[in-house]
């Protein structure tokens, strides 16, 4: 199913998302819902999806608007990542300052700085950068799941 969204429904959808995702009036936006689950789009571009921890944004959408705060991991991560897996401590090589636990960050990779996966922070990046080892991030969506491949 897909459903152009009414003014109502924009402003539904702006306050259930719990980080900076400016839609402006003269903006088109489309709620996708299908088998896969819910994903939405602005002005004809994937721009949000829904997982099980909340309303995310696209990948896509993130190679060109710098929402969340960072995660770098190393290259040897990147394929485990890609795939899925969470971000475990061995492989992060930095945090965004100031990230908090709880909060939705990109995972990108050391050398193209590149978004390969939204994921939720389990600690806060002070909490993280003590640890050795560990689970850090909760991968949400990554390059390659179902709301990459149907976009």
């Amino acid at each position: 199913m897909k459903k152009q969204l009414s003014r109502r429904d924009v402003e539904e959808l702006e306050t259930s998302i719990t980080f900076p995702f400016i839609i402006e009036k003269k903006d088109h936006v489309e709620l996708i819902e299908d088998e896969h689950g819910r994903r939405w789009t602005l002005n004809n571009q994937q721009a949000l999806v829904q997982t099980e921890a909340g309303i995310v944004p696209h990948i896509r959408y993130l190679l060109t608007h710098p929402l969340l705060k960072h995660v770098v991991v190393d290259m040897g991560a990147v394929k485990f990542v890609a795939s899925g897996a969470d971000v475990m401590r061995p492989g992060i090589k930095e945090f965004a300052a100031g990230t908090l636990k709880d909060e939705f960050v990109v995972i990108v990779d050391v050398n193209n700085k590149k978004p390969i996966a939204v994921g939720k922070m389990l600690f806060s990046g002070e909490e993280a950068e003590k640890m050795v080892t560990g689970k850090v991030v909760k991968n949400l969506h990554w390059v390659g799941d179902v709301f990459w491949t149907q976009a």
